[in-house]
């Protein structure tokens, strides 16, 4: 058998991890066209075929899983082991993936970018802008983050601060042409644009009064997946739309648009940072995770070590 590559072994497992070779690829910081090379080459030395292709999907054959399970060990050791020499360096080195919400992206990341990249320049940030429920252990993402409620049971989890208020809002040329909603339910007799989840899933309107909440299923003639659509729709005064606070503040103070049913807003819940438990934590990690508690000024001040998320 001639001799293997480690960037064999380790495109095979981004491969086999991601079911894709777009994406594996992207990931490596190759073309797909040489990583389908590789591939082919680490067959050939292996005499043996290891993924199953067609022009849709990827997948492990049962040598292939074999394969799979005793490389992944030995490639984590040996990221450990660099990472081991971090201890030796002045300032933390390394390579950080984060899958992050664009709500959060804009207001935790945004901020401190900048300086975070300037104290830290040998740390590569990888951000990820997603809405998915991602599984961060089998996407290989070091950490991520998201609102409380929509976090696994289990990981380790930092709370960072409050999310975005989600707010409906309407132009004054809307309103000037429809009824002002008084209550969720008047919802169903406007035109609404409404946000389709990566799952596929129609996001449904959720409202909480003195302890009461209620989902209203709205309708309209228009659909999306991105949040500035439905401000660009609210604003040139086509629809309603349900947007985070802080994305339509400025219009708000410009009156350009106008908030309802504010007495029947959802309640706020915290965005966290959070990651799987590990004994020992990449320093390029843990010195991301500090630089964010210590320049966040929404950041809580209980607990300020990382909590066990549980779901009641």
């Amino acid at each position: 058998m001639r001799k293997l590559g480690f960037f064999e072994m380790q495109a095979f497992v981004a491969i086999a991890e991601r079911s894709s070779f777009a994406t594996a690829a992207k990931q490596l910081g190759v073309s797909r066209s040489s990583l389908s090379e590789t591939m082919r080459g680490l067959e050939d030395k292996l005499g043996v075929r290891l993924l199953n292709r067609t022009t849709r999907s990827v997948a492990l054959t049962q040598i292939g899983e074999r394969l799979l399970a005793e490389v992944r060990p030995v490639l984590d050791g040996f990221g450990a082991a660099l990472e081991s020499i971090n201890a030796f360096r002045d300032k933390p080195a390394g390579h950080i993936r984060l899958t992050v919400p664009r709500p959060a992206a804009k207001m935790v990341i945004e901020p401190v970018l900048s300086k975070f990249l300037q104290a830290y320049p040998a740390i590569t940030l990888e951000i990820v802008t997603d809405s998915a429920l991602t599984d961060i252990v089998r996407d290989r993402f070091d950490a991520g983050i998201r609102p409380g409620h929509r976090v696994e049971r289990d990981m380790i989890a930092i709370r960072l601060g409050e999310d975005a208020r989600p707010t409906v809002v309407a132009s004054p040329k809307y309103l000037q042409q429809h009824p002002r909603p008084k209550v969720p339910n008047d919802l169903q007799a406007h035109n609404c644009v409404r946000m389709r989840f990566a799952s596929g899933a129609i996001h449904q309107w959720a409202f909480e009064k003195r302890g009461k909440s209620l989902e209203v299923a709205v309708s309209g003639t228009l659909i999306v997946s991105d949040g500035d659509l439905a401000l660009r729709a609210a604003l040139d005064g086509v629809a309603l739309a349900r947007l985070p606070l802080n994305s339509v503040s400025p219009s708000i103070a410009a009156k350009r648009l106008a908030p309802l049913l504010e007495d029947w807003a959802p309640r706020s819940v915290g965005f966290y940072l959070y990651y799987p438990s590990r004994r020992r934590q990449p320093a390029a990690l843990q010195a991301f995770v500090d630089f964010l508690k210590s320049h966040r000024r929404s950041v809580i001040s209980s607990p300020t070590s990382p909590i066990t998320l549980k779901r009641t």
